[in-house]
């Protein structure tokens, strides 16, 4: 069956944050009942035990967002174009390319294990579930395990669609079941513990080392809303069910690292909803009840690093850190490289980019967008946000060549913003001529856009060294 995507009146309450490049949806939250596959699942599986010697430090990876899209499912023609010029920033038209190059980056590094939290395909097509899933075999055949969680684009999604010429198509999306079959090789296998009412489940990814893997999507309504529910929430049985590993975790003198897409903490100084757990408060209490201090997300495409207190606080209470990863899908095309110590318990994080340039020079590619990737992908980027700057300040007062040197800030800070440096160059984009007329901007999305962006960062957002606790 042939059909438009059919958005428009979706877009209407579409959070504005990521109106340049990384839309979320303003839907009402709504607890999703247990499904049957879900039920079926046992409380307890038999655990993999990692090859590494106790005491020795591993290194692991964390990615995100990697909303992969098989490419038989376009055509690159005048709908699938349409698609990606009017999207979020992904960079769709090279979703197999960057996969492949990531594919490449593990092989060469071999990291002991890879995380990818959620949005795993573009909109939850069952072709980009499988070929995704063939790649991550190849990472295990590799000696990297995978493990994976779902986001919300993942599973019941009915905004699969395929693209054919000037048309866009229905495409066949995956449900629990699925997903569970689909990607069993990819922690669910492994797993200690899986929760009954989700797809959450507890792995021994190293000696000394826990990852609860967390369900913070939201699913079960999908197909009934006809669109997909963005908003997250962790269910109170998965809460309890959490305080049960920790303790399993403690006898084992283990330390626990959570994951999950949604974010536990806020990201940005705008009051927008629909990126941190709903019920982030309670889980929050939780976490700290079971002395949890690191949390790996995605879900807000860009890359920043949150910690509650904050830096500048004199609250004694222990800190709990949030890393949100950029979206392995939008520029700068990045994931987070990190390190235990299973002596001091130490964990290390910096980001680093995919080498799609040195993956197309190996495999003898000859498009030059592809061996010259990392400077297309910031171009591509660069336009897309001056454009849709410029096409929002269409109606203002301003004059043409006012609201190009606006455009130019906004091209400029938005590279900067996702890529989680825009300190680095704060004071040379606040001493640009555009940025001081956003300033003069009484109210408005995009003025208050501007000033989130421009916040000085009282940490770095590209790495992070601490401890994790133990109970």
């Amino acid at each position: 069956m042939r059909v438009s995507l059919h958005n428009r009146t979706i877009h209407a309450v579409k959070l504005t944050l990521m109106m340049f490049l990384s839309s979320i949806l303003i839907l009402s939250g709504c607890e999703d009942s247990a499904s049957s596959a879900l039920n079926a699942v046992p409380a307890v599986a038999e655990a993999v035990t990692p090859a590494a010697e106790p005491g020795e430090p591993i290194s692991f990876w964390v990615a995100t967002d990697t909303h992969y899209l098989d490419k038989a499912l376009e055509d690159g023609g005048q709908a699938f174009q349409t698609y990606v010029t009017g999207g979020d920033g992904k960079m769709l038209p090279y979703s197999d390319e960057l996969t492949e190059a990531l594919v490449r980056d593990v092989e060469q590094n071999k990291p002991a294990f890879l995380i990818l939290s959620g949005d795993l395909t573009n909109n939850g097509e069952a072709g980009s579930h499988k070929e995704l899933a063939a790649k991550l075999h190849r990472m295990e055949a590799a000696g990297t395990r995978v493990y994976v969680t779902p986001g919300n684009h993942d599973i019941n999604n009915p905004w699969a669609r395929s693209f054919d010429g000037d048309k866009q198509v229905v495409a066949k999306h995956i449900n629990v079941e699925d997903f569970l079959r689909i990607y069993d090789d990819f922690g669910y296998n492994e797993a200690v513990s899986r929760d009954a009412d989700s797809l959450s489940y507890a792995v021994k990814a190293a000696p000394g080392l826990w990852l609860l893997m967390l369900d913070s999507a939201q699913y079960a309504h999908n197909e009934e809303y006809n669109f997909p529910q963005t908003d997250g929430r962790l269910l109170p049985s998965t809460l309890a069910w959490i305080d049960d590993n920790v303790k399993r975790a403690a006898q084992e003198h283990a330390s626990v690292i959570t994951v999950m897409h949604h974010n536990l903490l806020s990201h940005t100084s705008m009051a927008v909803s629909g990126f941190k757990l709903n019920n982030s408060q309670e889980t929050m209490k939780a976490f700290r009840r079971n002395g949890l201090n690191l949390v790996l997300s995605g879900h807000i495409h860009m890359q920043d690093i949150r910690r509650d207190p904050p830096e500048a606080s004199i609250d004694p209470a222990l800190p709990v850190y949030d890393i949100a990863t950029s979206a392995f899908a939008v520029n700068p095309h990045q994931y987070g490289r990190m390190t235990f110590d299973p002596a001091s318990r130490a964990v290390t994080y910096h980001t680093a980019q995919v080498d799609v340039d040195g993956w197309a020079k190996a495999n003898h590619k000859t498009d030059p967008n592809l061996l010259n990737f990392k400077a297309y992908a910031e171009q591509i980027f660069a336009e897309n946000s001056y454009d849709k700057a410029m096409k929002r300040l269409k109606e203002s007062s301003f004059t043409e060549a006012q609201k190009q040197s606006m455009a130019e800030v906004m091209s400029k800070l938005n590279v900067k913003y996702f890529a989680g440096n825009a300190a680095d160059s704060l004071e040379e984009i606040r001493a640009m001529p555009g940025f001081k007329l956003w300033e003069s901007m009484e109210g408005g999305f995009m003025s208050g856009y501007i000033r989130s962006m421009a916040e000085h960062a009282e940490v770095s957002n590209t790495s992070l060294e601490m401890v994790l606790t133990t109970q």
